[in-house]
């Protein structure tokens, strides 16, 4: 049997993107959250990009290749590492959100085509629910193919899966070059660096069966696509395994009670061996190595995004942003209705004008590392700030009831400026005291 198609050396990257539904969250209100795990060093910052009418013909530049640009696209918030075009996580007008994962897959990627994060910004911009999401999703795979690297600094294409999800129902779409196989979420559900996608398929690419087929892959019906597609050779199972079983066993138990907070801890987890808090001493061919928020190894937690879908056209949404690792950074309210301050958009750059707020959070994900009294200011302090934002974010929420967009939209971006500055400040002042606590150890 023909086996392990990657083009390249791979990397061991991360990713862990989960979802409640309405029926599993305390307020009837579906949930959205991701960590999105990157190498050492790729910052990452969030974008807001415009609602926009294009013209007949007109074209759009991807992170590789460029593309046919439809009519109108969406405004869409975005957590975007620096040097690319696409997003890790996003948020739509229409309350679509997306998170991607590497995957493994028998079936290599194009050296050129769309990498993961190129498809989550097209499809928060031409989607306005998470099936036609999906469908959008799967043309464009089908069309132009996944390829190029995903990463700054090594040449290596790799396959993805999407979660995908509305304030009504959510979808998981796993694709292996242009095969591709899509099922709708159980009330709670979650994807990591796996093919997860069994024989429980609703929907299969054309051509699945019969590539498999051509590559010696296992077809046996009823036909399981991970069975065929899913590599575990290349990159070994204990990557992914331990923390999507940890995040699908954290979000059921949970079930009926989510809220924001449940899933920023979930998106904390370091599993029973340090609960909230990173502990070091685990090696990198034990299961425990890899936890949700991620700390070790090649692949560490760079942003984590949680929002909560309300329904309705207009409603003012609010995404949960943290910076760096989750356990050890805030996350703050975004408000969708208003404009970033432009150094929050800045917050990966490190250069002689200054340091960006993301390279804050670094300098405290390390300090809590190395000092487990940092660690506990760290932990202490921005339980505090959250507390004191989520007040003020339902204060905000009450007070825009009633307000015209154009005032919505004043209100917001006074709202992210504030909620920026109290952040930086806090995390600021927090690395310096830190510092002096590392020193002191």
């Amino acid at each position: 049997m023909q086996r392990n198609f990657q083009a390249s050396s791979p990397a061991l990257a991360g990713c862990d993107t989960l979802v409640a539904l309405g029926e599993a969250a305390r307020r009837g209100v579906a949930i959205f959250g991701k960590n999105s795990d990157r190498p050492p060093g790729e910052a990452q910052a969030p974008v807001i990009v415009d609602r926009a009418l294009h013209a007949p013909g007109d074209r759009v530049r991807c992170q590789y290749v460029e593309i046919p640009q439809v009519r109108e696209t969406a405004r869409v918030l975005g957590s975007r590492p620096t040097w690319l075009w696409g997003f890790e996580m996003g948020l739509n007008e229409h309350g679509v959100a997306i998170g991607n994962e590497t995957v493994f897959a028998h079936e290599a990627p194009a050296a050129t085509g769309l990498i993961g994060m190129d498809l989550v910004r097209l499809g928060l911009e031409r989607a306005a629910s998470a099936e036609q999401a999906v469908s959008v999703l799967i043309e464009l795979i089908e069309t132009h193919g996944q390829g190029g690297s995903g990463f700054r600094d090594l040449e290596w294409p790799y396959n993805n899966s999407f979660l995908v999800a509305d304030p009504d129902e959510a979808w998981i779409l796993e694709a292996a070059g242009r095969q591709w196989a899509t099922r709708r979420c159980a009330a709670t559900d979650s994807i990591s660096n796996q093919v997860s996608i069994g024989a429980d398929w609703e929907r299969l690419g054309a051509t699945v069966i019969e590539r498999a087929r051509a590559l010696g892959l296992e077809t046996s019906e009823p036909f399981d696509f991970a069975r065929a597609y899913r590599d575990t050779t290349t990159i070994p199972p204990q990557l992914s395994e331990g923390r999507l079983r940890r995040s699908r066993a954290l979000l059921a138990e949970g079930r009926g009670r989510h809220t924001v907070e449940t899933l920023q801890a979930i998106l904390r987890d370091h599993d029973a061996s340090g609960g909230p808090r990173f502990v070091a001493g685990a090696t990198p061919d034990e299961e425990r190595f890899y936890t949700l928020c991620m700390h070790q190894g090649p692949s560490r937690t760079a942003a984590s995004m949680v929002i909560e879908l309300e329904r309705g056209a207009g409603v003012e949404r609010v995404a949960w942003l943290a910076l760096g690792r989750p356990c050890t950074s805030a996350f703050f309210p975004v408000f969708f209705a208003g404009e970033l301050p432009d150094e929050l958009v800045r917050a990966g750059e490190q250069d002689g004008a200054g340091e960006g707020l993301w390279w804050v959070f670094e300098r405290l994900a390390e300090q809590a590392e190395r000092s487990p009294e940092a660690a506990d200011a760290i932990g202490a302090r921005f339980a505090e700030l959250e507390r004191s934002l989520a007040e003020e974010a339902s204060r905000f929420a009450a007070d825009a009831a009633g307000c015209t967009p154009s005032e919505l939209a004043e209100r917001a971006t006074a709202a992210n400026r504030a909620v920026f500055a109290r952040v930086d400040a806090t995390a600021r002042r927090l690395a310096q005291r830190c510092a002096e606590l590392v020193a002191g150890a």
